[in-house]
């Protein structure tokens, strides 16, 4: 009779822990990170009794939970990539709503600035006209100045975010650190898995994988090893190990993210590692689209002042002196860094409106290599260019380099032409009769010529640039105070008088119709045909309230392709063009994440489904296994009872 009660026992014992397991699922189907439970069974060693093995009951062997490593697996890696492409949505469209606005932008300012520049244009001697300008002038760089401290306010923003984004990281790995250590002393305690406090791991572990993507490898002992990056422990067994910010040594105005060792040392970590999760997003967002949209709306800014700054400075203002500078123009940002052991300073230059073309608007990292060798690398697409000499005295994507003495081989200096072209540009004219609307020098020709030649508008050249003069007469300064008589000797030479000394400075030169002559800083040219004794005059603008051709050829400058040159060195765009491009770019990136964040959260949703569908609760199915349970533990308390009856009688027997 102790066989059959021991059987019936051991069934009664089964079928409860079974309705304790059903009933804990249904109690948690609601709970997140809930993996549903299973009892796992086993039948008892037999008994022989001559005739057969009896049957001995059934064993509980475990309760496990219903786990798949491979979907849990997946659905960490979707989430990582979700949770990424959320953020970076999240975040660029704080830009795109900005520039979308065709009211706010900038464009419409460029244009309001142009118009007023071609009011000049047809008013010159109009005070109204040039206030005007000045207003505009003014107002264009307020809304550059607006959108670049609203890209600096996003940047403290998300540097904000980021900090509390590695918060929750160190806290996370602490906590598994610690859950690690409970799983340890749980399972060899009773070599049985502690299932609630497993789903609690992974349970934290699919919140830290939103915030940054992990690596999880399983130890024998039942702990996670997590690790992050290019291969950083941020979790061995009991073992947390954190992550913390410190301004970068490159560009201080930029933190980074560095890994504390165990020896109380900081590390700087490969931002570009550390992807997926939150943190991913703010850093792919803050370290490209972000510092992208600065350089790109710096160099507009940058563009703009210098080209029309070059301008200006070739007209003449209405007191007779030669234009000055119009904006005031930003300059090229340098980060010595601060490992660096050296002396040296360096420092760029923008020299012409070529050179504002060249303008790539990216960042750059010059390191120097010991002897007269530096290396220059273009962050946009790490291309490398070697100077072997020193740095070169020709512009390199239009800037001009220089160093002092005193670099150490090792130093390195981050270059950021434009990072602040919209933060710095301003108005430097504030009186009106300062806007240089004329041209310095007109030239006419004699009433008393007898030939069809005729002589074109006279050009200053740009004082920045290396000035191209007559080869027999090299002035390069521009003499306002000067005239010169062109005088012909015969159809094909000509010679050229200096008015104020009545010297012959150059003596029978080859006429070439259309070719450039070139005197005092200025230039022009000669077409058709003249004749022995024509003449010709070319001096100081003595009506230079009437002039605006100054003015006229800055207004032009709103059409011509000033920026974006290609490897050719040919401007492509606009100020307004630049600006659009940008724009455009933004746009798309921003659509494009949209897209993409929607499709991988659909995808990270249907993966969790598929998991959930594995490993999650169904309540019918629980309800079915209640019934089942019930059913079992009824049973085996009959066969109990059956048991129990059956002792009896052999009680009454013995009577």
């Amino acid at each position: 009779m102790s066989g059959v009660m021991g059987v019936s026992v051991s069934a009664l014992n089964a079928a409860q822990v079974g309705l304790q397991t059903t009933g804990h699922n249904i109690a948690n189907a609601n709970t997140p990170g809930f993996t549903r439970q299973e009892v796992e069974m086993a039948v008892r060693k037999p008994q022989y009794l001559g005739s057969g093995y009896v049957g001995q009951g059934v064993n509980v062997e475990t309760v496990k939970r219903a786990y798949s490593q491979f979907l849990t697996g997946q659905v960490l890696s979707e989430q990582t990539q979700a949770s990424m492409l959320n953020t970076y949505h999240a975040q660029i469209q704080q830009i795109d709503n900005v520039i979308a606005d065709p009211t706010a932008g900038i464009s419409p300012a460029i244009q309001d600035f142009f118009t007023s520049v071609n009011n000049v244009s047809s008013a010159p001697e109009s005070q109204p006209a040039r206030q005007a300008m000045l207003n505009s002038a003014g107002a264009l760089t307020s809304r550059f100045q607006s959108l670049g401290q609203r890209f600096i306010d996003v940047n403290n923003t998300v540097q904000s975010q980021i900090s509390n984004s590695i918060s929750l990281v160190n806290s996370y790995s602490s906590q598994i650190a610690a859950l690690n250590q409970n799983i340890v002393m749980l399972q060899a305690t009773s070599n049985q898995p502690p299932n609630d406090v497993l789903d609690q791991r992974d349970r934290l572990i699919a919140e830290l994988n939103k915030e940054i993507k992990t690596t999880v490898v399983k130890q024998s002992d039942g702990a996670y090893n997590i690790f992050i990056g290019n291969g950083q422990s941020l979790v061995v067994g009991s073992t947390a190990f954190s992550l913390g910010i410190a301004q970068s040594p490159a560009d201080p105005s930029k933190q980074d993210i560095v890994y504390r060792n165990m020896d109380g040392s900081k590390t700087t970590l490969q931002q570009s590692s550390l992807q997926g999760g939150n943190l991913g997003g703010f850093l792919t967002f803050r370290d490209t689209t972000l510092a992208n949209s600065q350089n790109a709306l710096g160099r507009v800014a940058m563009g703009l002042a210098g080209v029309l700054n070059q301008q200006h400075q070739l007209g003449q203002d209405l007191n007779g002196d030669l234009g000055e500078n119009f904006f005031v123009q930003p300059q090229p940002v340098i980060y010595s860094n601060t490992q660096n052991k050296g002396q040296s300073v360096i420092t760029a230059s923008i020299g012409n409106t070529a050179d504002y073309a060249n303008l790539t608007g990216g960042d750059y990292l010059l390191r120097f290599d010991g002897g007269s060798r530096y290396t220059l690398i273009r962050q946009s697409d790490n291309k490398e260019t070697t100077f072997a000499d020193g740095l070169p005295k020709t512009p390199i994507d239009g800037l001009t380099l220089s160093a002092t003495e005193g670099a150490m081989p090792g130093d390195s200096y981050m270059i950021r032409p434009t990072i602040n072209g919209a933060r710095d540009i301003s108005v430097a004219l504030t009186d009106p009769a300062k806007i240089a609307a004329a041209t310095p020098i007109r030239s006419n020709s004699s009433l008393d010529n007898k030939g069809s030649a005729r002589i074109g508008d006279v050009t200053v050249n740009t004082p920045v640039e290396p000035h191209n003069p007559d080869p027999l007469h090299p002035l390069t300064d521009v003499n306002l105070k000067s005239s010169i008589t062109i005088k012909f000797t015969s159809a094909t030479t000509f010679d050229v008088y200096d008015e104020k000394s009545g010297n012959r400075e150059i003596f029978n030169r080859a006429y070439v119709p259309g070719e450039e002559i070139s005197f005092h800083g200025w230039k022009t040219q000669i077409n058709g045909d003249p004749v022995k004794g024509d003449t010709f005059r070319v001096g100081p603008n003595l009506n230079a309230t009437a002039d605006s051709s100054n003015a006229l050829l800055m207004a032009n400058l709103q059409t011509q392709n000033t920026l974006g040159a290609t490897e050719g060195g040919k401007a492509t765009l606009t100020f307004q063009g630049a600006y659009a491009q940008w724009v455009s770019d933004v746009g798309n990136k921003t659509r494009e994440l949209q897209v993409t964040s929607k499709a991988q959260t659909d995808m990270a949703e249907q993966t969790v489904a598929t998991q959930q569908a594995f490993s999650g609760v169904n309540l019918d199915e629980e309800a079915a296994n209640l019934m089942r349970y019930q059913r079992a533990y009824q049973a085996a308390g009959k066969a109990l009872q059956i048991s129990n009856s059956m002792f009896d009688t052999i009680l009454e027997i013995g009577k």
